[in-house]
């Protein structure tokens, strides 16, 4: 990610990032799927915003709430993680085989079930 100048994003942020939906998300949902405070989601979605990454629109079901979307240039980010992570799952699979990695990647799958209640 820093080599491709992504390198002011911390991890926090890339957690609360994650989590936000295609339409947006509120800071209090995001908090609790991060599983973090309010204060620190929304610090940390302040930062996000002062980056450029996030912007806030008014909530069109709830006037006196805000969502917290990705912007293009977020978009951008993901899809060079989205890249990192498929050619790390292709050495994984150069080393122990695509059979044995759908394995893993299905164990992982079911865990998620029981360790990820926003799955």
């Amino acid at each position: 990610m820093v080599a491709a100048g992504f390198g002011d994003i911390t991890l926090a942020q890339a957690r609360v990032a994650a989590r936000i939906g295609p339409e947006g998300s509120r800071v209090t949902d995001l908090a609790e799927q991060a599983r973090i405070t309010k204060q620190s989601a929304a610090f940390l979605v302040d930062q996000l915003e002062a980056a450029g990454y996030v912007d806030r629109i008014p909530d069109p079901t709830d006037g006196r709430a805000r969502l917290v979307r990705l912007t293009p240039g977020a978009r951008r980010v993901t899809e060079v993680a989205d890249a990192a992570v498929e050619r790390v799952l292709a050495q994984w699979a150069d080393h122990v085989g695509p059979q044995r990695l759908d394995q893993l990647q299905e164990t992982l799958r079911d865990l998620r079930a029981i360790t990820d209640p926003w799955r």
